[in-house]
């Protein structure tokens, strides 16, 4: 059987071009997320590329939604060699305003659906000496109180990676965290509505006045991150583990 990658977040944005990108160098893709309808063009672009869809409809905050999503991968295709976790929107408040449920809400989506599914993946990762990728954000580097939760679950994902990853050395799992900048998705496109709002702004305007803010030159796409995750899972790239790659247009002014 040729390798097999399994992608939450697969419906939209980073999560979609991830699968379809996967798609060119795994024999079967496994697509997650909530909307069957939306997981449905996915999977047809997976398909048009050549690689074999399986459409997993799962609320991954619910626990027992990991496990159900690798039972699934390996009844129907019988190993798992890679897994891409990038579910995960992070309720955009002020520290003092989040509630416990949104804290709640954002760990158990972003944080703790990749969690139980890479611990419900091991095993099969283990034999296949497989590769793990979890999306965390550039804003783990700089939490704002503004976007509390954002920075401080992003920053939870590094570190819950670096310890999944010390285990892979012995394990022989390769586990990387990816962290994109200013990625133009709907999530995105929705940030920079209320950044205009904010401004007084029409949303063309805010939209270039925000780029100039941050210092980069373009907005990433959602391929440029597709790109990197498949690069993580290549063969060739084995040897890179316990890295926190960031993938932001040169945003992030830190070493």
């Amino acid at each position: 059987m040729s390798r097999v990658a399994i992608v939450t977040g697969a419906s939209r944005g980073i999560g979609r071009a991830t699968a379809i990108r996967l798609a060119r160098d795994f024999g079967a893709v496994v697509v997650v997320a909530r909307s069957a309808e939306a997981l449905a063009v996915t999977a047809d672009a997976v398909r048009a590329v050549g690689a074999e869809p399986l459409v997993l409809a799962r609320d991954l905050r619910e626990p027992e939604a990991g496990e159900a999503v690798v039972r699934a991968t390996l009844d129907r295709f019988g190993r798992i060699d890679a897994l891409a976790c990038i579910a995960g929107a992070v309720p955009q408040l002020d520290l003092f305003e989040l509630t416990d449920e949104q804290w709640d809400d954002g760990l158990a989506l972003k944080f703790h659906s990749a969690r139980r599914l890479t611990i419900a993946a091991w095993e099969a990762l283990k034999v296949s000496r497989g590769s793990v990728a979890i999306t965390s954000g550039t804003s783990a580097y700089a939490p704002k109180a503004s976007l509390a939760a954002v920075g401080t679950i992003n920053a939870a994902i590094l570190a819950l990676a670096k310890a999944f990853a010390d285990r892979g050395i012995k394990d022989g799992v390769q586990v990387n965290t990816i962290l994109p900048g200013s990625v133009m998705t709907d999530r995105r496109r929705s940030m920079l509505q209320g950044y205009a709002d904010a401004h007084a702004l029409a949303l063309d305007a805010a939209t270039e006045r925000f780029a100039t803010e941050v210092g980069i030159a373009r907005y990433g796409q959602p391929d440029d991150i597709a790109n990197a995750i498949a690069f993580l899972f290549a063969p060739d790239s084995q040897w890179v583990t316990g890295a926190a790659m960031r993938i932001d247009g040169g945003e992030t002014k830190v070493l």
